[in-house]
């Protein structure tokens, strides 16, 4: 007899689902994103280097980057209800920590904690909504859950920067936190009346780990593969391009952090929601839409990386910018349903944690490369060198397309024997 799975959940139950993991997502984006408007004033009151303000980003990443494959791991293993509700409420007490950071060692330290905290989460709450919507509308739940992504860096990075501006950035993570406090009350109580696949029914106790499971399937390898290279640009625009707007353009924090974040997360929500519709109706003609979708993201995502970083004026900046925003969207709201496509249920959430991976450990570079060639080579060029990396994964991707996708796709469930 094979593995028991219980069928998508009811539509409201699912909406509803999805609703209270947006919220959620939102705060877990607030919460990291809102140090990167705030680097003047760090250097400022806790003397940082640009080197150290690299790091903010990079020691968060990389380990998160770690935390993604266990997060993975014990979320196809154990209660995925418990994990993300217990992530929420860990994140924001070392937020409030953060407001009492009085050096930049502490800082730094403290920015680990939080890529320890936030591990559990997406890994988690992506999982959780795959399993509540059936494949057709796979895409459409999982980009509308990613706009979170988006909100959150915006008001995130506004919230940081309006409250540095004012000289009280201790009291922005101070707010933050309390808020992810109070919020995960209600959001315990309407997910412990979810139901939920018990997980000894999907995984068997002897089964390999997910990790060497996953790596056999070479479409998974490709996107372990374009997914870092990605990620890279955009953690490249999440850490520097709010102190790069702040010094070319002679901008205050919170303008330049407004300007580096609404205009690409904007135009990302869109791109996020037309491709995932587009996905999902394209997937009745090709299983691979999803796939094709993100391949066209990297192909018009590098010419904008390219403007954003060598425009001569803010307008342009801000077109750069949009168009960027816009392309991403293809990309970012299909990745884990491209890889659900052709990965076993029982490993859902570790193939999320192990893009991740892949994706942080990389992207932890970009924040600390930023900081280290600010003066070097610079950002605009940095951005012109990750556009030409954009390319060249577009064409191993279109490759794994017509190679290896098809023959991946029929066999999505040989992996794990059935349980008797």
């Amino acid at each position: 007899m094979s593995a028991f799975v219980s069928p998508p959940m009811h539509a409201r139950k699912a909406t509803l689902l999805v609703a209270f993991m947006w919220i959620a997502y939102l705060l877990n984006y607030c919460d990291r994103q809102a140090v990167f408007a705030m680097f003047p004033s760090l250097k400022a009151d806790l003397g940082m280097s640009d080197k150290q303000l690299g790091l903010t980003g990079a020691m968060f990443l990389w380990v998160y980057a770690f935390g993604c494959p266990v997060a993975g791991h014990l979320a196809d293993r154990y209660s995925k209800r418990r994990l993300v509700v217990f992530s929420l409420a860990l994140w924001s007490l070392v937020t409030i920590a953060t407001g009492l950071a009085s050096s930049a060692f502490a800082l730094l330290a403290l920015r680990a904690a939080m890529g320890i905290s936030e591990a559990l989460f997406m890994p988690t709450a992506i999982a959780l909504t795959a399993n509540a919507h059936p494949p057709a509308l796979r895409s459409r739940a999982i980009s509308l859950l990613t706009t979170a992504q988006i909100a959150g860096t915006i008001a995130g990075s506004w919230f940081g920067g309006w409250m540095a501006d004012r000289g009280h950035w201790r009291s922005a993570f101070f707010i933050l936190g309390a808020i992810g406090l109070l919020y995960a009350v209600p959001y315990f109580w309407f997910l412990h009346s979810t139901p939920e696949d018990d997980p000894s029914k999907l995984v068997p106790a002897e089964s390999p780990l997910a990790a060497f499971v996953l790596l056999k399937v070479k479409s998974f390898r490709i996107l372990c593969l374009i997914f870092p290279v990605f990620v890279f640009g955009l953690w490249l625009l999440y850490g520097w391009l709010p102190a790069f707007l702040h010094d070319k353009f002679s901008l205050t924090q919170s303008e330049a952090a407004y300007n580096a974040t609404i205009f690409v997360q904007l135009t990302t929500a869109i791109g996020l929601l037309g491709g995932g519709t587009l996905a999902d109706a394209l997937y009745r003609r090709t299983k691979a839409s999803r796939l094709w979708l993100m391949a066209a993201s990297l192909v018009f995502c590098a010419p904008c990386l390219h403007a954003l970083g060598n425009s001569d004026t803010l307008q342009s900046t801000r077109f750069a910018a949009a168009g960027f925003g816009l392309f991403s969207g293809l990309l970012m709201g299909n990745i884990f349903p491209a890889a659900f496509d052709f990965v076993p249920i029982q490993t859902r959430a570790s193939a999320v944690g192990m893009l991740n991976f892949c994706a942080a450990i990389m992207s932890g570079f970009a924040t600390l490369f930023g900081g280290v060639w600010k003066e070097s080579l610079g950002i605009g060029r940095l951005l012109s060198l990750t556009a030409l990396a954009y390319t060249g994964a577009a064409l191993v991707l279109v490759f794994g397309i017509k190679t290896f996708f098809p023959s991946d796709f029929e066999q999505n469930n040989a992996p794990f024997p059935p349980i008797s």
